[in-house]
């Protein structure tokens, strides 16, 4: 019973995790293709003694720093034709100025006749790639394709014309399945009473709520929310005039006309800032392993093995992201024994041994952990694993629980930083631990992850009580 729980629960959150699209794909892809298409117009177009691998690198890192600070490939769906061209004018304008600067900083005094050639080759033909891409795009959408499944919750004058928008303007790429109302209506898009929306939503896949916030309740909004994030739907809110704009909310323009809010992505959703996350996770585990623990496991091998028969590390599987299990490597800091996978250390552990106690109390014996960073099980920060008998008890017991396996587990987190680590004692342990974990999975920053880092060596400096 408890194994078939367990496994609904993984089930669950892998259809949480993996109900996205793959055009979280279709940004870094555009942006690789422009690259690409920069550096051959430069390599054929560009007179060959003015070729440098600096110079490919400069411009790379140039466009794709512009277009980062520009949003350039920021274009939804309720992008107007307006937006896209000022987009294309702002970048040509921004590429162009570090086009020139390149000569005028590295080649100065040099004059290059294809200079302005091949910056207007590269830059019509950038934008007519994207303007026909737009295009494109919006035709395959009014063909039925790529269209996006929304119900609304209440009406007013508003909603009313957002939905006649959506039914008249296929381009956009919308499908009006209907609405939910505390009126019952005889209109042909009536869905049910706003209590039934859940069940619908899930049941057919809706990917984006409508709410009209003149007609619904601020507790209604909370629990939409909670809703909508659990089950990775977009909600979307039509503010009435005095409505306030809330930091998780950003406005989005449609057509140029109607203002909706629309309830922000966690950070992880975004596939660039898990990009961020694994060149940070490569690197420092990199550095690691390459200048502290070349030189310092030799010689915890010779201590370790001097104090106890037994293997260097310590073995044992946890789980990982969407709850797949993996091999995590710890300095081994115990005798050989029985309950290794089934009992927490505690104080005056018996079976802690003395090198064991050092390793523990400073937090050496975690560092094997950092070859389970590189290989991409794990990362520096973010939630800590827990024994896989320990996982089952919890995802039963403790609300929002599986919600850890939506990043990667950490060698450190916000809840080691904040005192809760190592045996837990009462059921307030495990639930502090959880909501701040799940604090840090919906605040993340790579600022944010910098901060816990300084803070995990400052108290390992500085000693912790619950480091046993």
């Amino acid at each position: 019973m408890k194994k078939s729980l367990r496994n609904l629960l993984i089930k669950k959150q892998k259809l949480f995790l993996l109900k996205t699209r793959y055009s979280k794909y279709i940004r870094p892809l555009l942006l690789l293709i422009d690259v690409l298409i920069i550096n051959s117009l430069l390599f054929f177009v560009l007179i060959k003694e003015h070729q440098s691998y600096f110079f490919h690198v400069f411009l790379s890192l140039f466009w794709i720093s512009s277009s980062l600070f520009l949003s350039y490939y920021k274009i939804y769906r309720y992008t107007s034709t307006y937006k896209v061209l000022s987009l294309i004018f702002k970048q040509t304008i921004l590429f162009s100025l570090g086009f020139f600067a390149y000569f005028g900083i590295f080649k100065e005094g040099t004059i290059v006749n294809t200079q302005f050639n091949t910056l207007t080759i590269i830059s019509l033909l950038l934008a007519f790639i994207k303007i026909t891409l737009f295009i494109l795009i919006k035709n395959y959408r009014r063909l039925g394709k790529n269209f996006r499944k929304v119900v609304f919750l209440e009406r007013d004058a508003t909603s009313e014309i957002i939905m006649t928008l959506f039914q008249e303007k296929k381009y956009l790429g919308y499908t009006v399945e209907g609405f939910f109302s505390k009126e019952q209506s005889k209109n042909s898009l009536y869905l049910g009473n706003n209590a039934e929306i859940y069940n619908y939503v899930i049941e057919q896949s809706i990917d984006e709520i409508y709410v009209t916030l003149s007609e619904i309740k601020k507790t209604d909004i909370k629990l939409l929310t909670k809703f909508a994030n659990e089950n990775n739907i977009q909600l979307k809110l039509i503010p009435n005039s005095s409505e306030l704009y809330s930091k998780n909310q950003k406005v989005e323009v449609y057509e140029d006309a109607f203002k909706i809010l629309s309830v922000k992505k966690l950070p992880f959703e975004f596939h660039e800032n898990r990009i961020i996350k694994r060149i940070f996770d490569i690197s420092f585990s990199f550095f690691t392993i390459l200048f502290l623990m070349s030189w310092l496991t030799p010689i915890l091998w010779v201590l370790i093995k001097l104090e106890s028969r037994g293997p260097l590390f310590f073995k044992q599987e946890r789980e990982g992201l969407n709850g797949n299990r993996f091999v995590c490597y710890k300095f081994r800091s115990m005798k050989k024994n029985k309950e290794a996978d089934e009992k927490h250390a505690t104080k005056n552990d018996s079976r802690v041994t003395k090198i064991g106690a050092f390793i523990r109390k400073t937090s050496i014996d975690e560092l094997p952990q950092f070859f389970n960073v590189f290989l991409g099980d794990m990362s520096v920060v973010g939630p800590r694993p827990h024994m896989d008998l320990h996982s089952i008890k919890f995802e039963q017991e403790i609300n929002n629980y599986i919600k850890r396996h939506a990043v990667k587990p950490g060698i450190t987190g916000l809840a080691q930083i904040r005192g809760y680590r190592g045996e837990i004692k009462k059921k307030s342990d495990i639930e502090n631990r959880v909501r701040l974990d799940i604090f840090y999975i919906e605040n993340w920053s790579f600022l944010f992850d910098l901060k816990i880092v300084f803070n995990t060596v400052f108290n390992v400096l500085k000693g912790e009580e619950n480091a046993y």
